[in-house]
């Protein structure tokens, strides 16, 4: 469909569903069902809202969607018809509606094979395999571990935080190896108040040393729905992504003299804790046991992943130079480099890379790369 200031085109081939277009039209609303397209099209409705002002001035981009065995994709875009070329009143919309059958299979894995419950006396509990539930009351928190260590990889999962008042709850959920000099992927949730936004933590672990803190408001509220918190690790970079959408980029500095987590594998982690004493709002305000216990929930977990097992990597030799799996020398493209520059304009509250303050001898040498 071309209209005179819109563009929708539709690509479609055996593994996937391809969309074209730009945020001309694509107001007032995106419906959607199933969570694949919520996961996208989250970030479609916040970036086109960016540009509300001035919508000509957003430009095109893709947006890619993977079939799902027996499920039936529906859109629905509201397009306000003065925008169109055809023939329609002006105060009517033109709806135009596509409907798809998934024919591929994407199997999420089953929580039994993939992860043990390792602390909180039953409070973490796996129910019919495809969805894992970690608990936190006035006596204890709880957590998983994967049984897997991984030494690069594209690992998803999906994740719906504690609602209402969260403050003083931690979820974290992160890659991590042992010791002294352990390195670390971390991704924490940091309750609130009701009605005020999680504070999404990110930082980077290497050789025992982190202070990379990143940290985000989201474009949504992450505890009415399940959303996909993404890692991609290879040995050029790291990527944070949510929903599909990049928000942080930790690229290898070894060049400049930075470690990188490149030599440990790294088991997968999540847990949910009380931190009141530093996590909302530096500790002033503290957890309200009368809400216990708080429950925070996962499914839909995906690794494409070397796998580590004895000291030797699925990957074959060195994981650097796997071959088949496209992720490991994957970077940002030009789409996503914009992704990235529109969640971190928008939603990046702290960043270390700034904070003049901390480091009044100059900045670490990796924020020369940013």
């Amino acid at each position: 469909m071309k209209g005179s200031k819109f563009v929708f085109n539709v690509i479609i081939n055996p593994h996937s569903l391809s969309l074209i277009f730009n945020c001309h039209t694509l107001i007032p609303a995106v419906y959607y069902k199933t969570s694949i397209l919520a996961d996208q099209l989250h970030y479609i409705h916040s970036y086109c809202h960016s540009y509300y002002q001035s919508p000509s001035s957003a430009p095109s981009f893709n947006l890619t969607l993977p079939y799902k065995y027996n499920t039936i994709y529906a859109l629905i875009f509201n397009l306000p018809t003065k925008h169109s070329s055809m023939a329609f009143s002006s105060s009517s919309k033109l709806s135009v509606f596509f409907l798809f059958l998934g024919i591929a299979s994407i199997v999420s894995a089953d929580f039994n094979n993939e992860f043990d419950i390792t602390w909180g006396d039953g409070r973490g509990k796996i129910l019919n395999g495809d969805l894992l539930t970690l608990s936190l009351d006035k006596s204890s928190g709880s957590g998983f571990e994967s049984r897997n260590e991984y030494l690069f990889g594209k690992i998803d999962m999906q994740l719906k935080l504690v609602p209402g008042n969260s403050a003083g709850t931690v979820t974290a959920y992160y890659l991590s190896s042992k010791g002294a000099n352990w390195d670390e992927i971390d991704f924490e949730f940091l309750g609130n108040l009701s009605g005020d936004p999680y504070i999404l933590h990110t930082n980077v672990f290497s050789q025992g040393k982190g202070n990379r803190e990143q940290q985000f408001y989201l474009w949504f509220d992450p505890t009415a729905d399940f959303h996909t918190y993404s890692i991609l690790w290879n040995p050029q970079r790291i990527i944070f992504s949510v929903d599909g959408t990049p928000i942080r980029e930790f690229k290898n500095a070894e060049s400049i003299g930075v470690p990188f987590p490149k030599d440990q594998a790294m088991r997968i982690h999540s847990s949910l804790w009380n931190a009141d004493d530093w996590a909302t709002r530096g500790g002033l305000v503290k957890t309200d046991w009368s809400q216990a216990p708080f429950t925070a929930s996962y499914r839909n977990f995906r690794a494409d992943a070397c796998v580590v097992s004895s000291g030797k990597s699925s990957c074959g030799g060195s994981a650097s130079s796997g071959g088949s799996q496209a992720w490991l020398s994957e970077e940002l493209d030009n789409t996503k480099q914009e992704r990235l520059k529109w969640a971190q304009k928008n939603y990046m509250i702290y960043n270390y890379c700034s904070d003049s303050k901390r480091f009044p001898q100059g900045f670490p040498p990796e924020c020369k790369m940013a």
